[in-house]
């Protein structure tokens, strides 16, 4: 299992208790109640219906056990495992309610992580063997940003800001409203905060005049947004590699590749939390005779 040390698990005790209420409310789950007996013992079989990464084990195992502590969960994969089409990936032994009180949230969260961690592993395929690392977005669901950018590290992408407070990135509406780039980076190295701060300073830039502008100051990275690959590559020259160079907008699987091969440092991509296909798991309850 990979490394989950910067999980906060008081959060996410939170985020999962919300959605148990979301989903049982104050009166519980009146289909499971009346159809099944209160006593009646049986398992869930998780199945992958199609080749993926799985994400998101550590919170369905939380998950169930707010809900019954005296459920059982085994797994026959670990996080972060590539499988393959109809695999069965683990099960849940124990009271069936207590089971499908879960089942839906278990397989929204794990739907959902492992379709992100699926994704971001083929964008960090596609600059194998190049100096890029993949990195993610604040393009995130609210309140899911937590479990969503673990899920991205799960997959093999590094995890760009967590918010607006542990690194400055002085974006284009920033600049547009400071009257240009130069008094936009200014204002900022002369703001107090950041002057006794250690944040990361990163600038976007949508042109090479703003290039030019923004290697004048003492920042960390210079991102490039939206440019055409022959723009990149010359500001790529204009850099000469002085800073970090980060290359967003438009980036998709087709062609990542040759921005890869540029030389840059990093490549952000919304489309692995905003837009991700969920990976297709299902749950088959099996009742003990």
């Amino acid at each position: 299992m990979k490394d989950d040390t910067v999980l906060q698990w008081d959060k996410i005790d939170l985020l999962l208790a919300g959605a148990i209420e979301e989903d049982l409310g104050r009166v519980g789950d009146i289909t499971t109640d009346s159809i099944i007996p209160k006593e009646k013992q049986g398992k869930g079989i998780f199945v992958v219906k199609e080749k993926g990464v799985i994400a998101g084990i550590p919170f369905v195992n939380r998950l169930f056990q707010l809900i019954d502590a005296n459920l059982f969960l085994f797994w026959d994969v670990d996080e972060g495992m590539f499988v393959d089409k109809n695999q069965h990936i683990g099960q849940i032994l124990g009271t069936l309610r207590s089971i499908f009180y879960g089942e839906r949230i278990a397989l929204n969260l794990l739907q959902r992580l492992s379709g992100i961690a699926t994704l971001t592993s083929h964008f960090v395929q596609a600059v194998k063997g190049t100096r890029v690392k993949i990195n993610d977005t604040r393009k995130t669901t609210p309140q899911l940003r937590l479990l969503e950018k673990y899920a991205v590290r799960i997959g093999g992408g590094l995890n760009h800001r967590s918010g607006l407070y542990d690194m400055v990135l002085i974006k284009d509406n920033h600049i547009d409203a400071s009257g240009g780039i130069s008094q936009a980076i200014e204002n900022c190295l002369e703001n107090k905060e950041i002057k006794k701060s250690d944040v990361k300073i990163v600038v976007e830039t949508r042109t090479l005049d703003e290039v030019r502008k923004a290697i004048q100051y003492p920042i960390h990275r210079i991102m490039l947004d939206n440019m055409d690959i022959q723009t990149i590559r010359e500001a790529i020259k204009v850099i000469n590699h002085k800073i970090e160079i980060e290359v967003s907008g438009n980036i998709s699987l087709e062609s990542i590749g040759e921005v890869a091969k540029t030389g840059v440092d990093f490549i952000s991509v919304g489309a692995l939390t905003h837009s991700p296909n969920a990976l297709d798991i299902s749950l088959k309850m099996v009742s003990n005779k």
